[in-house]
């Protein structure tokens, strides 16, 4: 099959070039990191798994081994560059081709935010996950401090706060006109909005696991230059053990406006 694609993400004359090849870079170690927090709920073998927005294929590698992994991304060049090995399935997340309670395990790995009908979404895949079965949801948090100063996919300051339209009207046309056309520029949520989408589950945050993940030195939690220099500094400092003093799982001050991405699962309630 002819792929006619002509992705942003491919071409290196664009300013976010490297950014988005670093991401792809670690897709596999991404996978094992959402391996590890999935892991603390369920155990990851024999299991029906769906990911949604599935990329680069990191995650489909790390889970398909043991596990009926189904692979689903709206872009049929990402799905082609996925490896050969797992069910790839070209389908838009609101509309799925399966049949209900379906599901052990569904992943949304940094895609809600890309979807411009998210808000039913949570509630739309709960008729696809088994009675037992867990969403894993991974988004950038709009309000964090961290991506304020420095936003996640532009890595310019004050970008994460403004709504999709805004950046199509405002920002895109200035500083990324080959992204005007583009559907899926992302619009960052709180953990507000979160709450607001997910009244179908309790929500279970994994902010101080991620942390220690990170400190130490799982090379897939994160790939923004400016966060990994951040890093940096704290484990010069030793600010490290300060913060990993106050973190928690709670909706408090540290994971509404300083935590830089929500590592949720949620479960049926």
């Amino acid at each position: 099959m002819e792929i006619k694609e002509s992705p942003p993400w491919l071409n290196e004359q664009h300013p976010n070039f490297a950014r988005w090849k670093k991401a792809r870079e670690i897709s596999e170690e991404r996978g094992k990191f959402v391996k590890l927090i999935i892991s603390r709920f369920i155990k990851c073998e024999q299991l029906n798994i769906l990911e949604l927005g599935s990329g680069e294929g990191g995650t489909a590698s790390v889970f398909s081994a043991n596990n009926n992994f189904i692979s689903l991304d709206l872009s049929l060049l990402r799905l082609q560059r996925q490896p050969n090995t797992i069910i790839k399935i070209n389908a838009d997340a609101n509309n799925l081709p399966f049949k209900y309670s379906t599901f052990d395990l569904i992943i949304l790995q940094d895609v809600i935010e890309h979807l411009t009908s998210n808000n039913e979404l949570l509630h739309y895949l709960s008729i696809y996950l088994k009675k037992e079965g867990i969403i894993y949801l991974s988004t950038p948090n709009r309000f964090s401090l961290l991506n304020i100063i420095s936003d996640p996919h532009f890595g310019l300051p004050f970008i994460s706060i403004l709504k999709r339209n805004q950046l199509k009207k405002y920002f895109l046309p200035l500083f990324r006109k080959d992204d005007s056309f583009r559907n899926d520029i992302a619009q960052l949520l709180s953990l507000k909005d979160i709450k607001q989408m997910s009244g179908d589950y309790e929500i279970i945050l994994n902010t101080k696991f991620a942390l220690l993940e990170l400190i130490k030195g799982n090379n897939g939690v994160l790939w923004s230059s400016f966060h990994i220099r951040l890093l940096n500094i704290l484990l010069r400092t030793g600010l490290d053990k300060l913060i990993l003093k106050v973190a928690n799982d709670k909706q408090s001050f540290l994971n509404l406006f300083l935590t830089p991405t929500f590592y949720l699962i949620l479960k049926r309630k």
